[in-house]
């Protein structure tokens, strides 16, 4: 809360200030995916290759870190009470991490990692991601029949050095992810994230 970096033009669409490509094509026959950067505290989702919204999060702190890989959207509240402090209420709540307790929702936005492990999102965000993003369908309360929209939380965060959106000041590209970037990242989790989504559309 020191210092504050605004672009010299901010007429643009918000996509072309975040990190994320507006085109992935490894991602052209995945239907939907949600992608959390750490190191960039950022959010894209995509639609079949396509960028269709990005904005910011802020998660995990040093000490409650949000756990990164392959997750599906599961069960979704408009509104629940935290495990933390049952004083904090979370709007648009959705599950990824139905043991560990990990969603994203909206919560205040300090510009730098501070939850405990769960994804920030603004309500204008978590509202959106809330009606787009698929819910798990369930056999009984142990069995999961379909997966929800994968997701991917990826990449780390020195929480020891300068916040890195320092270096956008002499680098303007510094936190960019190029396509191929993109394409490392998800090339572990791709044949499974298409299992799961031909589950479904044949369920449908």
């Amino acid at each position: 809360m020191d210092s504050i970096i605004v672009p010299k033009d901010l007429s643009g669409d918000m996509a072309y200030y975040l990190p994320f490509p507006l085109e992935v094509p490894a991602l052209e026959e995945v239907s939907k995916i949600i992608l959390f950067s750490y190191a960039t505290q950022t959010f894209a989702t995509y639609e079949y290759g396509t960028l269709i919204r990005t904005g910011p999060t802020n998660m995990g702190r040093k000490a409650d870190r949000t756990p990164t890989g392959l997750f599906f959207s599961n069960w979704k509240a408009e509104k629940t009470t935290s495990t933390f402090n049952d004083e904090w209420d979370l709007k648009w709540n959705f599950n990824i991490e139905n043991k560990l307790g990990v969603g994203w929702h909206q919560y205040e936005l300090p510009g730098y990692p501070a939850s405990h492990s769960c994804l920030r999102l603004s309500e204008r965000d978590a509202k959106y991601l809330y009606d787009w993003a698929d819910q798990w369908i369930l056999v009984d309360d142990q069995t999961v029949k379909l997966k929800g929209t994968p997701t991917i939380v990826f990449g780390s965060y020195d929480f020891d050095a300068a916040k890195p959106w320092y270096n956008l000041v002499t680098d303007p590209k510094a936190l960019t992810f190029s396509v191929s970037d993109i394409e490392k990242e998800m090339k572990p989790f791709l044949t499974k994230i298409m299992e799961e989504q031909a589950k479904r559309e044949t369920s449908e």
